[in-house]
């Protein structure tokens, strides 16, 4: 189905959760949040009726997310379910891949054909404190699996100024032997880092200026990407301040307590937990034909009023 500004909207993402086994700097406080209720989250039932009905509306791609998306129990049969609803292509997976080994295998058999992994810095210590306890270990082990597998992987590394934008070429060095792409994203001004200092907010101007001898290939989904001389994978770069992609996005979100977001930053949200039939599609269908043509990065914070953990990476 194409919105009003004739962008075709194929892809849905679907938090699972707002809990998570992490605690990451830019995404929520160190004491957490006041969490969603059991009564408050949907059924893996419900949600799987939503993408069920998704999918008559043009909905190809879905990507599950969090929180955490693997604390979430039946995860793996519900990947099976959906991964068979007519009209799916694809199912992917975000996570921090600190529980990623439990459940990679199961989950590649249930029709998970693509993983993302959140990795913002190569220096244990540091992975440690931006995640408030994670052990960088755990994801690279997780990385290492998923390419065992045949998963498609991406890593997604948030420039954050002051503390990995020094990395930048270690990161990208990951790429050299694999056919894996890093991806690095700007930081926005969204929920925790509302109040941050501007000096943490970094173009991806300047992975360009360290990395002059990168190769410009072509847009992949928000991404433009590029590669290194003799590297295996490539880099991309997600720039929603810098250079806003808004005109090419084809995606719409759905929070695990219920709620479609047709944008991360605006704060429409159309409710559709508890909709049936005929209600569930005119709510869908609503909410994809007035997806707002862009976002309000370039003018200032975002609108929304979530924390990222409640709305999905």
């Amino acid at each position: 189905m194409r919105d009003f500004y004739n962008r075709d909207i194929s892809y849905l993402r679907i938090s699972l959760t707002d809990r998570c086994n992490f605690r990451c700097l830019y995404c929520m406080p160190q004491e957490g949040i006041d969490k969603c209720s059991h009564n408050d989250i949907m059924t893996l039932e419900e949600v799987e009726e939503i993408v069920r009905q998704a999918a008559k509306f043009g909905i190809k791609k879905i990507r599950l997310t969090g929180g955490e998306p693997l604390v979430r129990k039946g995860i793996v049969d519900f990947c099976r379910n959906i991964s068979a609803i007519p009209g799916i292509e694809e199912i992917t997976l975000t996570t921090n891949g600190g529980l990623f080994t439990s459940y990679g295998r199961s989950l590649k058999e249930a029709g998970l054909s693509r993983v993302n992994f959140s990795l913002d810095t190569l220096d244990p210590e540091k992975f440690r404190k931006i995640t408030r306890g994670g052990r960088l270990e755990d994801t690279l082990a997780a990385i290492d699996l998923a390419l065992d597998l045949g998963l498609k992987v991406k890593i997604n590394s948030v420039l954050i100024g002051g503390f990995n934008d020094h990395e930048i070429k270690d990161l990208v060095d990951l790429t050299k032997d694999q056919d894996i792409q890093v991806r690095f994203i700007e930081l926005m001004k969204i929920g925790q880092t509302l109040d941050w200092d501007d000096s943490a907010f970094v173009s991806n101007k300047l992975v360009l200026e360290k990395l002059p001898s990168l190769e410009k290939l072509q847009v992949e989904g928000v991404a433009q990407t590029y590669r290194l001389p003799g590297y295996q994978g490539t880099i991309g770069l997600i720039s929603p301040i810098s250079s806003c992609f808004c005109q090419d996005c084809n995606r719409i979100r759905l929070t695990a307590d219920g709620k479609l977001k047709p944008c991360l930053h605006s704060d429409t949200e159309i409710n559709l937990r508890g909709l049936k039939g005929q209600d569930l599609e005119e709510a869908l269908a609503k909410g994809i034909f007035n997806k707002p043509e862009k976002h309000n990065l370039d003018q200032g914070p975002s609108h929304s009023h979530r924390f990222m953990n409640t709305i999905g990476g």
